[in-house]
């Protein structure tokens, strides 16, 4: 059994995430040696009860995970495990992020700039047309439009940075196996086309009303912030809105009627300090350096750096870069910074398209 087929064995295991995985890999070494492990040993860590550790010994042991590979791939399904570096850095540093990711298209390090648009299933001409809007004219400023492909809102922000030209990423409740819902299936390999389309579950799990409050925390986790356009006051917008806030992201919200029962919830987060939007340069601004950095860049062509202003942190940094590649950790040991500061500041040197990222967190000069 290889790692990867033990982490995918435990993520198609009813109660195991990435926090049990977590206390299991500093127990055992590694998801392999986990399975090679007695129930007693496993019962006998903090936290994993008989129930579980039932459910790790005998449950996962008995996944049919070659049927799953074989589906995925007939479907063009990468499936991403955790430990992946392919998985989305933001996605990683949730509370709870999934175990795996199931990935129909493909995801770029710049999809790290994104930001989600969400929004009622049903909903008004103007609702509608102000989610395509702001998603078009987001997408041309460099952002990937997250949303999570459901009627309404949703595909309207899909829409968006589609005829933008720009990346879209959607998040299902279900398995990609299923598009759901079935009059988006043209929508959908559009999205794969210029983005991806993910999910945390199985290939053939179905859609279930139950699955969509834990994605919703997906949408707000690959996002910078969460815009919500139309939501009545039980939406499942506002518990994006939610995650989006204990995952100390930004929420943004447009006004609507205040006679439509529709605009109540965006109404409700506008009212509790959520930053109301007329404009794409209100979200920008609210962004701070990324934002700035996103603004300088509508052409489509890279600057000349010699009559690019950088600001300190930038200058340091890009001054280290060269055409031989350097690891992401030796520029954080080199220039003493926190690892924050130079995560970011390399994401505005690559939308400045100064810089460029290659496997393995390693950059270079563009």
């Amino acid at each position: 059994m290889t790692e990867f087929e033990a982490i995918l064995r435990l993520s198609m295991t009813k109660g195991i995430g990435a926090r049990t995985y977590k206390t299991l890999v500093e127990t055992f070494g590694s998801a392999e040696a986990i399975f090679s492990a007695s129930k007693r040993d496993v019962e006998a860590i903090h936290g994993i009860g008989e129930k579980l550790s039932h459910a790790i010994t005998e449950e996962a042991r008995n996944v049919d995970i070659a049927s799953e590979i074989k589906f995925a791939q007939e479907k063009n399904v990468q499936i991403i495990p955790y430990t992946s570096e392919q998985y989305p850095k933001y996605l990683k540093d949730i509370y709870d992020p999934p175990l795996v990711l199931y990935v129909k298209g493909n995801l770029l390090a710049t999809d790290a700039i994104a930001l989600a648009i969400v929004g009622a299933r049903r909903c008004t001409y103007y609702g509608l047309s102000q989610a395509e809007r702001f998603s078009r004219l987001l997408a041309q400023k460099g952002f990937c439009i997250v949303s999570g492909m459901a009627r309404g809102i949703d595909t309207a922000a899909h829409r968006g940075a589609i005829l933008a030209q720009g990346r879209t990423i959607a998040v299902l409740g279900c398995g990609l196996g299923t598009v759901y819902p079935q009059e988006n299936i043209e929508l959908a390999e559009k999205i794969a086309a210029h983005g991806a389309i993910i999910s945390e579950f199985s290939m053939k799990t179905p859609p279930d009303y139950r699955n969509f409050p834990p994605r919703n925390r997906i949408i707000s986790g690959l996002s910078l912030g969460v815009l919500v356009v139309e939501s009545a006051l039980n939406s499942g917008s506002l518990i994006t809105a939610q995650w989006a806030l204990e995952q100390g992201k930004e929420v943004f919200a447009i006004p609507g009627n205040i006679d439509n029962v529709y605009s109540r919830g965006s109404h409700k987060l506008i009212k509790e300090g959520a930053k109301l939007v007329e404009d794409v340069s209100d979200i920008i601004q609210e962004l701070g350096t990324i934002g700035e950095a996103l603004n300088e860049c509508d052409e489509p062509e890279p600057k000349d750096t010699r009559n690019l202003t950088l600001n300190s942190h930038e200058k340091k940094i890009f001054s280290l870069l060269s055409s031989s590649p350097i690891d992401i950790d030796e520029i954080i040991q080199i220039t003493g910074l926190p690892t924050s500061v130079v995560s970011s500041t390399l994401m505005i040197l690559e939308i400045k398209k100064i810089i460029k990222q290659l496997s393995g967190k390693r950059f270079v000069k563009a």
